[in-house]
């Protein structure tokens, strides 16, 4: 799923061709992306896009009348510009977004459609798709704090809660974890007042660092290759793979559709998490140390 750094690229690349443009139209291939019938879609054709803003992880199209257009891009939602009356490929493309200047296009791969487009009007209407995360960038660290520990929630469910943290996602909060040296499955209470501070700066660096870094890579261009696991990670989708602070085999935990990766030697002091689906089928030979795991591999 697109998280913070990319929906801020999108943004920022995206200003320049369509800020104070008219969306001429947008063509819908796939009825299922648009979540709303009142106001009707063609409320915002013929009208410029007076602004861009994120909305956790979606991107919100201001027009005037106090009209937006929320476009959600899940986990497989990917944007693309295109010549001017460019349609998108095959099964995947969703809709596009017609410009004077080009348009934005919308795919999504697989098969499930969970890319979403809202058009709602009014300011409580489009506060009504917040899911009301902090901003970790911009809020102090009292505020922080707070947030963390009002529930007592593994590190790995705070930050990638949107009502909890905004713009934080799977990809990331492995990275934040590894640098941080956190367990993936410490307890917010757990941690002490010092760790919570140094927890809020990392987030904040990893967060900056990587938006700079996709920035750089888009230049004048349009992000294209936007994905959850890129060659610089340290830890995500690298499963097996040395850990670059200490060289020991990253880890994982598999859940549903997701997976954790972590560090046994950096995050849980030698520790190997257990795995939901092999230590079921394992029970008592599921190996507990870096030790147990060698000897399991032999």
């Amino acid at each position: 799923m697109p998280e913070y750094p990319d929906i801020e690229v999108y943004i920022d690349c995206l200003k320049p061709r369509v800020l104070g443009q008219t969306l001429e139209r947008v063509r819908l291939f796939n009825p299922f992306l648009l979540r709303t019938y009142d106001p009707p879609v063609e409320a915002i054709h013929g009208k410029p896009v007076l602004a861009l803003s994120r909305l956790g992880k979606r991107i919100v199209f201001h027009f005037d009348d106090e009209l937006y257009a929320v476009l959600h891009l899940m986990i497989a939602g990917r944007l693309h510009w295109k010549p001017a009356g460019a349609r998108p490929p095959g099964k995947i493309g969703l809709a596009a977004f017609d410009f004077p200047t080009g348009s934005l296009t919308l795919t999504e791969a697989g098969s499930k459609r969970r890319a979403s487009l809202y058009i709602v009007r009014g300011r409580s209407a489009l506060a009504a798709h917040d899911p009301g995360g902090l901003e970790v960038i911009g809020a102090t660290p009292e505020q922080f704090a707070a947030v963390l520990v009002r529930e007592n929630r593994t590190l790995k469910r705070a930050l990638t809660d949107p009502r909890i943290l905004s713009g934080i996602g799977n990809s990331y909060s492995d990275e934040i974890l590894l640098r941080a040296g956190l367990s993936p499955l410490v307890l917010t209470r757990q941690l002490p007042p010092d760790r919570v501070e140094q927890l809020r700066r990392v987030i904040i660096d990893t967060l900056t660092e990587w938006r700079d870094r996709l920035r750089a890579e888009a230049g004048d261009g349009f992000p294209e290759k936007v994905t959850a696991f890129r060659p610089g990670m340290a830890v995500h989708g690298r499963f097996g793979q040395p850990c670059p602070q200490c060289g020991t085999p990253v880890q994982r935990i598999r859940y549903a559709d997701n997976e954790t990766n972590y560090c046994p030697r950096c995050q849980t002091g030698g520790r190997v998490l257990a795995d939901r689906s092999l230590s079921r089928l394992l029970k008592d030979d599921w190996p507990r140390t870096l030790e147990e795991l060698e000897e399991f591999r032999k």
